[in-house]
């Protein structure tokens, strides 16, 4: 993949994040921003579980759906929108923290397909699949 000609950086991709409500409202933070890639974590607290004590699947498609939107900015540019996007949910999502990890698969002038792991990680540091989506992106941009 060719660097993207847009001015773009994890500083500015934090920013972008902390500008959303319902991130800031899960606690969503970037971890890497740049090179066709992106990842999001999430510290999976006890409002985030469903009744059985694993995060529940809505927080994980949140993460999967920015995560390849923020991946998919490093290609297109910051003015992007989710066109559309598939979970597979592998196994129940337990942990301390929820990370997605999305990379962009193709990318050409005016959309992105990206994949994103998703993965949780326990007290010892031990990551686990829980789930892989993957979705296009389009630029938004005039």
């Amino acid at each position: 993949m060719t660097a993207p000609s847009h001015d773009l950086d994890l500083d500015l991709a934090r920013k972008v994040l902390d500008a959303q409500p319902f991130s800031r409202l899960v606690g969503a933070r970037i971890t890497a921003f740049g090179d066709g890639g992106a990842t999001l974590e999430v510290d999976l607290r006890e409002e985030l579980q469903q009744q059985n004590g694993f995060a529940h699947g809505g927080v994980l498609s949140y993460a999967a759906d920015n995560a390849l939107t923020f991946a998919a900015g490093t290609a297109l540019g910051a003015a992007v929108l989710t066109a559309g996007f598939s979970i597979q949910y592998v196994r129940p999502a337990k942990g301390s923290t929820l990370i997605a990890r999305a990379s962009v698969v193709h990318a050409g002038r005016r959309q992105a397909v990206v994949r994103c792991d998703l993965l949780t990680v326990d007290a010892e540091g031990v990551e686990t699949l829980c789930a892989v989506a993957q979705g296009t992106v389009l630029s938004a941009g005039v």
